[in-house]
């Protein structure tokens, strides 16, 4: 056994791979300061200096199950403190392949890492450069292996888990990313297609030829729609510079229109341009609103003069609506008409009241309407009553109302006769037909003569 040295006095076997523990304090046989060894076996004495025994010249055995080992010699203070000093380094192993194991067992270790630290642990216990229950060692070595084992098959398990369902998702992804290549959502199709990205980067990466044959199928699908939405707006913009242009043409002649005062042409022109408005194409909803603001401006601008004009043209008009009024109440007196009115007074008298309310000029529009229907109804109850007129005075349709009235005369004396015959002979039957023939006879003969009259 290699035993060191140093200044001070104190022996000990060489660990050649420094432990956990021994990583945090200098490495190397290490005289303790006056009270630090003391006070740590006085506070908390460790277990592990049972195993172990320390002769009076300092050299320290560990009480192993095939006899006693000589692991140093500690020269440094009482044998108590050279046993607490092996008895660390036994701790030490303790420590990391408990740690071992407690990584293994939540799955937080890698295989690697556990496998070497294991084996620094087993060649601690082998070398026996310490104090310590070997036995619970050996075994805990024992188990740290057999759990690594396990890890490695649980891990090996997991990833092709893993990578069962990372393939899963990414062939989910892709045949997803296929169906909505021909989608017209344009936006939502865009921030899904974006999502889908993100989910791919989120996943676990597994196996990379498979991932990179997936990968160009959903890209290929992404540039497909992204081709199509970039065609489709490039069209919508082509649309929406047409609807510009034609949109500013009917602008420029609105605003052409605007401060005409032929307001009949230009009323109908402007409907014209309304009608062409509605039918040209549309374009951006901020385009639209700005050009339909400008023709409407125009637009409002020949309406609104249009308007004031009618009204300054109506404050003209207006004295000549208590002038009509004074005529149309003269007119309506002449009715009621009746069989005994002169009718050709009437007429004159309307016709005289008819040339004063040309003389008396236009009327304003608003009064227009409510004035002329009232002149209207007079009117058209002098015409009414002059049709009626000659309707009862007409020589022709006198001459045709009497003639029909001789020929029901003459149809009813042979109807009368013919009823004699049939009393004579007894003929029931014909007597009830022709009783019923005269008496219609005799009823249109009685209107034929009421219109004759």
């Amino acid at each position: 056994m290699d035993v060191t040295t140093d200044d001070e006095g104190t022996t000990g076997a060489q660990s050649p791979v420094p432990t956990p523990a021994a990583l945090r304090r200098p490495t190397g046989p290490t005289r303790p300061t006056s009270d630090a060894p003391t006070t740590a076996v006085a506070d908390a004495p460790s277990p592990s200096m049972a195993f172990g025994r320390a002769e009076a010249d300092g050299t320290i055995y560990l009480l192993a199950p095939d006899g006693d080992v000589a692991v140093g010699q500690y020269a440094a203070g009482t044998p108590d403190e050279g046993l607490a000093f092996f008895a660390r380094k036994y701790d030490d192993l303790v420590v990391e392949i408990d740690l071992v194991s407690t990584r293994l067992a939540d799955g937080r270790a890698k295989p690697d890492q556990a496998r070497a630290a294991i084996a620094r642990v087993r060649q601690g216990l082998e070398e026996r450069s310490y104090v310590g229950d070997v036995a619970a060692l050996s075994a805990k070595v024992d188990a740290a292996e057999a759990e690594l084992e396990s890890a490695v098959v649980r891990q090996a398990a997991h990833r092709e888990r893993v990578r069962e369902e990372t393939k899963a998702a990414r062939e989910a992804l892709v045949t997803e990313a296929e169906a909505l290549s021909d989608s017209t959502s344009w936006k939502s199709t865009s921030e899904r297609y974006s999502a889908m990205v993100e989910e791919w980067k989120a996943l676990p990466r597994s196996d990379r030829s498979l991932e990179q044959d997936l990968w160009k199928r959903l890209s290929s699908a992404r540039a497909s729609f992204d081709k199509r939405r970039r065609a489709h707006f490039a069209q919508l913009d082509s649309q929406r510079k047409e609807a510009v242009a034609a949109k500013r043409e009917l602008i420029t002649k609105a605003e052409a229109l605007a401060d005409s005062t032929d307001w009949g042409p230009t009323t109908r022109a402007f409907r014209s341009l309304m009608d062409q408005w509605k039918r040209a194409p549309r374009g951006s909803r901020s385009d639209e609103d700005k050009l339909w603001k400008k023709f409407k401006a125009a637009q409002d601008s020949f309406y609104s003069a249009m308007k004031a004009a009618d009204a300054a043209k109506d404050a003209e008009l207006a004295p000549n609506v208590e002038v009509k009024e004074a005529l149309i109440v003269k007119a309506e007196a002449l009715l009621p008409l009746d069989g005994s009115t002169d009718l050709g007074q009437v007429k004159r008298q309307l016709r005289s009241i008819q040339e004063q309310w040309d003389k008396a000029g236009d009327l304003p529009r608003s009064d227009r309407s409510r004035l002329e229907s009232r002149l209207k109804k007079v009117e058209d109850a002098v015409r009414k009553a002059e049709s009626s007129a000659w309707d009862r005075d007409d020589p022709d349709k006198r001459a045709r109302a009497e003639s029909t009235a001789n020929a029901f005369t003459d149809a009813l004396t042979k109807q009368e006769a013919d009823l004699e015959q049939a009393r004579a002979a007894g003929d029931e039957r014909a007597v009830r037909k022709l009783e019923q023939s005269i008496e219609s006879t005799r009823a249109l003969l009685e209107a034929a003569q009421r219109i004759a009259q």
